[in-house]
C-alpha cells in the first residue's frame, strides 16, 4: 500500500513539475516534396529527382518564453533531403508576427538548432502570421499549418486505400532530432513565396511527419 502511495506521488510530481531552465517543447510539424511512408523500390525512383524541398515547423507550447509561438522553415536542399547531401541547403525562415523583438531573435535561433545543417544557410527572414495545430486524432497524424506563403495540412493514413505496394514503412526519419512523431499523408503542401527561384504545390503525397519536440540545452 505504501509503495503504491509513493508512486502515484511521484506521478503527481513529475506531473506538475514545471520545464527546467533551457527545456522547451512543443508542436512538429514537416513536409517534403518526396514520400517518407513508402516502399524501398518507390523511394529508389525518386532519389535525386525529387524530395528536395520541405516545410518544417514548430509551434513552442512551454519554454524561454515562447510559449504559444511558432516559427516555420522553409528548406531547398541539393539532394533528395533524408539522402548524403553534396552541397549546403538554403532555408527561409517565417517567425510569428506576435513575436517581440527579442523573441523573434529567439525563434530564429531555435529554429537554426533544431534544424541542423538545414537551417545553417538563411537567406532570408520574414514576419507572418502562423496558426499551426496538431490535433488529438486517432492516428496522431492530423495537423493543419498556415503561414502565409507557406501551407501544410495532413490526415492519417486510411488504411488499404493508401497503401500501393503493402511494404510501407518509414524509409526516411524526421528531418529534426527531439521529435516524436507519426508519418501522415498530405493533403496540401506548398510555397509561394518570392525568396527561392522556385514555388512548389505538392498535395497527395505520403511525405509528412506529425507531433512534438522537445529539446534541452
Amino acid at each position: 500500500m505504501k509503495t503504491t502511495i509513493a508512486l502515484a506521488a511521484l506521478a503527481l510530481l513529475a506531473l506538475f513539475t514545471p520545464l527546467q531552465a533551457g527545456e522547451i517543447s512543443g508542436q512538429y510539424v514537416e513536409a517534403r516534396t518526396c514520400d517518407v511512408w513508402t516502399g524501398a523500390c518507390f523511394a529508389n525512383s525518386e532519389m535525386n529527382l525529387t524530395g528536395k524541398h520541405a516545410l518544417l515547423g514548430w509551434k513552442i507550447e512551454k519554454g524561454q518564453g515562447l510559449d504559444g509561438l511558432s516559427v516555420v522553415a522553409v528548406v531547398e536542399a541539393t539532394d533528395t533531403l533524408g539522402l548524403e547531401q553534396r552541397g549546403p541547403s538554403k532555408a527561409v525562415l517565417l517567425v510569428d508576427k506576435k513575436a517581440s523583438t527579442t523573441q523573434r531573435e529567439a525563434l530564429i535561433a531555435l529554429a537554426k538548432k533544431l534544424g541542423g545543417k538545414l537551417t545553417e544557410n538563411v537567406v532570408a527572414v520574414e514576419s507572418a502570421p502562423i496558426s499551426l495545430a496538431v490535433t488529438s486524432c486517432k492516428g496522431g497524424g492530423c495537423a493543419k499549418l498556415d503561414a502565409g506563403v507557406a501551407k501544410l495540412e495532413t490526415r492519417c493514413f486510411h488504411e488499404g486505400t493508401d497503401s500501393v505496394c503493402g511494404h510501407e514503412d518509414n524509409y526516411y526519419p524526421p528531418l529534426t532530432k527531439g521529435v516524436r512523431a507519426h508519418s501522415a499523408m498530405v493533403l496540401e503542401h506548398q510555397f509561394t513565396g518570392k525568396a527561392f527561384d522556385k514555388t512548389w504545390s505538392d498535395p497527395h503525397r505520403r511525405g509528412a511527419y506529425v507531433g512534438s519536440f522537445n529539446m534541452t540545452e
